[in-house]
């Protein structure tokens, strides 16, 4: 056991800054160290719960199933605004992941799914965001197309479907065409585990 599995920490303050879609807070805490010495902190956290994503693959045609949409702050920081990403989306409280991946890719894609296989879950910033992704693949077939995909249209979501070469995904990520974290880690899992692509 070393020191950082000791941290003590003694919540001051927890105040909401903005309620909305999601929790904007301000926490104020007292950071205390093994020898008890302690400093007043305060941080800000975007309260985002959790959320899913999922590689789609179809091993026949060596595709990958991603969609292309809106993000507002990508636009705020001068980029391409319309990112090319894996399907996603955040859970509700006390959903299971599984259940909400495929809800998701339904909705995005079109594309049902029965069994994903969870990979991973992981904090995409965890200095400032309580978001934890749950990380998912999934082989697809074209017969596993039942619906049109391209969002929920009481959401107001514009998405494009996308499939490409897999080769093609990993390429755009070297010439930053893909600049989204959650993609990025899908598409670099599936380099590194090239036999899980097989059918």
């Amino acid at each position: 056991m070393t020191r950082f599995d000791q941290i003590r920490i003694a919540i001051r303050k927890d105040e909401t800054l903005w309620k909305g879609w999601s929790h904007f807070r301000r926490i104020v805490f007292d950071y205390i160290r093994p020898d008890d010495s302690k400093v007043q902190l305060e941080w800000e956290v975007f309260d985002r719960g959790e959320a899913v994503a999922i590689l789609l693959y179809d091993p026949a045609r060596r595709v990958v199933v991603m969609v292309r949409q809106f993000r507002i702050p990508v636009h705020l920081m001068g980029d391409q605004a319309f990112l090319l990403e894996v399907p996603a989306g955040s859970m509700e409280h006390g959903e299971d992941p599984a259940e909400t991946v495929c809800r998701e890719a339904m909705e995005e894609t079109g594309y049902q799914i029965e069994k994903p296989r969870h990979l991973f879950s992981a904090y995409t910033s965890p200095g400032a965001v309580t978001e934890k992704v749950h990380f998912y693949f999934a082989r697809i077939e074209a017969g596993h197309k039942v619906g049109d995909g391209g969002g929920l249209a009481e959401e107001h979501e514009d998405i494009e479907i996308s499939e490409l070469p897999l080769e093609d995904a990993m390429a755009m990520i070297a010439d930053g065409r893909i600049c989204d974290a959650k993609t990025i880690m899908l598409l670099q899992w599936a380099a590194l585990n090239p036999a899980a692509l097989a059918p």
